[in-house]
Parts: structure tokens; sequence; C-alpha cells
């Protein structure tokens, strides 16, 4: 019944949409075609000398994979919600076999099946080798299907609240970060002796279930009989703590009733006191200013994506191309650009809630003040930031002797996209529409937010342009001892761009207030 219900919930959701049935064949295809070329790529290893160190390591990121994605992509299967069948007489035990099957159709499971027989082809030899291949197959799928289903039982109250949602938008992030690492730590590879360096990990791996259905093809074929035994035995026993665990779970889920209001009644209760690190913030205009502004970060899906990801490039871009051994102290002004680019679009931001922002502006005075106290939260977060990924880059270059100098031209850059960003916000606001995880302008808008990025970018670096040459001036002459005039110029040299750009939009902002509310209540 429950393989008939997925089925009918596959077909009927394709029915009536043509864009659906696209993207559901499109990602179809795309993994057919990229589950057997990995399939054809491992077979190309039978005879490796690595060949089972690497199948070994792949079935451990499978797995990883198969765990994580219900938690970056939530609303990928509808499936993944036992709570709606709370009304249901069922019980825990049949219910985990009938979501087990179900969980065995789609192209999730049909990658997988590629992988796995790639991986065993790969490492089986022998009859013996054979015969543990065909059993290591359907153990591996199951592993990886019971894992990610205990996995999203477990958090299944995550899932379907707001939290999962930002999960899901931070999923790309996550991907791209995830992409940068896998690149670094492929070139490492590469450069410190190739596949060999793997093996340490590959004897561990093979040793942790579902993994330990491919490690005992490998030992089976290899004629450790009492090892691939032994494997064998992890591997079920795995499988079976993971079905007690998602039958544990799934009868908490069933039986307990769902208290996220009372959460969150108690953390509005909480947050509306204003105690806490709250209380550290100026009052007046400019401390409720600060505090709405660094709300937006934590609780706005698309603020808070943007933060993570400047944050998470921000470091990575010059930490890893110094590991890499071609970095440079100045790298920190590409984190430090992008963090600027939070201060553009202030009050996109609000979307059509900027009516009460507004109402709260008469004079050029209020409007200088509102945009100085969203300032001061960008620079609260940004210039720690700053100090500390300008110390980690000159810890691994190595290279403190520049770490003033590139602090100071940090500074500079970031207190010029202040500026440009104040009056980029003030000229060109343009909405941010709510109802889709990847768009960030309203149709209509796009040229306006080119425009603001694009000449406050250039603005900005004319703008740091005198810090920047002095920078350049003081290293080809090498004169390092001037390095440390750097940092105190660079610092004022930020503080007077924010400020000024700040003073100078604040009165456009007074007398627009209509055309910013308009243009940010498109999306």
């Amino acid at each position: 019944m429950f393989v008939r219900l997925k089925l009918s919930l596959l077909r009927n959701g394709l029915k009536g949409s043509s864009k659906r049935k696209a993207a559901y064949f499109g990602s179809l295809a795309l993994a057919l075609l990229v589950g057997l070329g990995l399939a054809l790529g491992l077979s190309a290893l039978r005879g490796h000398a690595h060949g089972g160190t690497v199948v070994v390591l792949l079935a451990a990121v499978l797995a990883l994979g198969w765990a994580f994605m219900p938690l970056l992509f939530p609303a990928g299967d509808e499936t993944l919600d036992p709570s709606r069948l709370v009304m249901l007489p069922l019980r825990p035990r049949p219910l985990v076999r009938a979501l087990l099957a179900s969980s065995l159709i789609g192209i999730g499971p049909l990658f997988t099946v590629c992988v796995a027989v790639g991986s065993v082809v790969a490492v089986a030899r022998g009859a013996a080798g054979t015969a543990a291949a065909v059993v290591a197959v359907p153990l591996l799928l199951l592993g990886c299907v019971t894992l990610a289903r205990a996995v999203a039982t477990a958090n299944v109250r995550l899932l379907t609240s707001r939290k999962g949602r930002d999960l899901a938008l931070l999923s790309g992030i996550v991907i791209a970060i995830g992409a940068q690492l896998a690149n670094f730590a492929g070139q490492r590879l590469m450069e410190t002796g190739g596949l060999a360096q793997l093996q340490p990990a590959g004897a561990v791996v093979r040793w942790l279930p579902p993994a330990t259905a491919v490690g005992m093809v490998d030992s089976a074929s290899r004629g450790a009989y009492a090892t691939a035994a032994a494997q064998l035995a992890l591997t079920l026993a795995g499988l079976a703590l993971l079905v007690w665990l998602w039958e544990r779970s799934l009868t908490r889920v069933m039986v307990t009733p769902d208290g996220s209001t009372v959460a969150a009644q108690a953390s509005s209760e909480r947050g509306s006191a204003g105690g806490g690190l709250w209380g550290l913030l100026p009052g007046g205009r400019t401390g409720a200013t600060m505090q709405r502004t660094l709300r937006y970060v934590v609780r706005d899906p698309k603020t808070k994506a943007a933060w993570v990801s400047s944050l998470a490039l921000g470091l990575i871009i010059p930490v890893f191309n110094a590991l890499q051994g071609n970095g440079s102290i100045y790298l920190v002004c590409f984190g430090t650009g992008m963090l600027g680019l939070q201060m553009y679009n202030q009050f996109g931001q609000d979307t059509s809630a900027f009516w009460m922002v507004a109402q709260t502006i008469s004079t050029t005075r209020d409007a200088y003040e509102e945009l100085r106290a969203r300032a001061y939260a960008l620079a609260l977060i940004t210039v720690p930031y700053t100090v500390l990924v300008t110390a980690a880059t000159a810890a691994v270059v190595p290279d403190w002797r520049a770490f003033p100098a590139g602090l100071g031209v940090a500074l500079a850059v970031m207190g010029s996209m202040m500026c440009t960003g104040a009056l980029a916000s003030a000229r060109f606001p343009y909405s941010i529409p709510t109802d889709g995880a990847f768009k960030s302008v309203a149709p209509g808008q796009a040229g306006l937010a080119w425009a603001g990025m694009a000449g406050g970018l250039l603005a900005s670096l004319v703008l740091s342009g005198p810090v920047i040459g002095l920078a350049i001036w003081f290293e080809v002459a090498r004169m390092e001892s001037a390095f440390w005039l750097l940092l105190p110029l660079g610092a004022a040299w930020g503080a007077a761009a924010a400020w000024g750009g700040v003073r100078l939009a604040a009165p456009r902002v007074a007398r627009q207030l209509p055309e910013i509310l308009q243009a940010v209540s498109k999306g």
C-alpha cells in the first residue's frame, strides 16, 4: 500500500505542470548519467592497488550524503514527514517496514544502486568476492536509505519549522563551501603522494557501517574470510541499530504533541524582555535599529544566507590560498568586500514593512540616525571578523610584518563600501521577493540592483584608492617599518568615508520616503 502511495505521489505531483515534469525527468536523466559514469569509472579501478580504499571512502561519503540531504532539502520528499500519518491506526514496526519499502523508490536509490554496483565491480574477484558483492549492493542501499529515514524522523520538528526552511535556503551555500573544501583536498592529495595518502583513512572507514558492506567484498576477494564475516556482521548490526533508532524516533513523533507554538511563545517572551546581550546596545533609536538589523541577520532566511556565504567565503578564499602557497595578506579585502555588500539595499530587506520605519523619520537627523545605526550593526560584526581573518591569514602565509598593512587596507575598503552602500540604499532601493529561495531582486528591478552594486564597487575602489596606493608604494619600496602607519590610517579613512556616506545619503532618504517604500514593496 505504501509503495502504491509513493507512486501516486510521484504521478500526481507531475500532473498539470510541464515545469515539474521537465525538472523531474531532467533530474532523473542527470542522476542516471552521473551514476552510470561513476559506475564505469569505478569499474576501471579493478585491479588497482588502491581501488579498495577509494570505493570504501566513496561509500562512506555516499552515506553521509544520505544522512544530510534530508536536512538540507526538507521539502524534496513529502514522505519524510511521518507526523502526517499520526491519525492512522498504524503500529511502529509495520510502519517502519512500509516506509522503508516506499523509500526504495526514487532518483536517490537509483543513483545509489549505480554507485554500489560500480564499487563492488571494482573490488570483486573470484567466487567469494562475487557472492559478497551480490549481498553488499542491497545492504549498502538499505543502510543509506535507513540512515536517511532515521535522521529525518529524529529531526522532523526541525524539517517542518522555520529553521528547516532556513536550512533549505542555506543548502546551496553548504554545497558551495563543500565544493571548495573538496577542491582544496584534491589538490593537496595530488601534491602529497596521490591515492596512497588515503590508505590510513580507508583502513578505518572500512570498519564503519554501511561502508563495511563494500569492505566486505574487498576482504572476501583477498581471501580474508574472517575479516569479511566480521564486516558482514558489523553491516547487519549497524542496519539493525538504525532500524531500532528509527522505530524509537517514529514512536516518539507519533505520540508526542507538537509544542512548537508554546516554545515560540516562550522564546518571544524571553526576547521581548530586552535582556542579555541586547542590553549592551546603546539606548534610543540607535540601539533599537541595531537590534532590528541584527535580528534580520539571525531570523530572515535570505539575509542569513547572504551573511553566511559572505562570512564563509571571506574566510575560505584568503586562508585556503595561503595554505596552497599562493596567498597574500591583501586577499582579506575579498571577504571585506563581500561583507560590505550587506550595506547595500538596506531598506529592501524591510520589504513592505518599511512603512513602519518611514513613520519614525520626519527629519534629516532621523534619517541620519537610522542609517548610522544600520552601519553600526554591520561594523559590529565585520570589524572583529576582519581582524580575525587577517590574523589567520598572516599566521598561515606566514607574513606578520604585513598584518597592519593588510588590516588597514581592509578597514579602508570596508568604510568605503559602507559609504557607497548608504548612498546606493538611498538612490537605488529595490524589492527582495519573499516567495523564492533564489530570487533576490523583484522582476523589473534588476537594473536598479546592478546599477547600485556596480557603481558602488567602482566608487569604493576610488575612495579607498589612496590607502591601497600607499600600501603598494610601501611594498615596492620595502618600507616594512612604515606598515604600521597603514593600520590607524586605514581605520580613520574607513570611518571617515562611512560617516560621509551616511551624511550624504540621509537628506535623500528623508525626502524620498514614499518613493523608497514603493520601490521596496514590489516583491
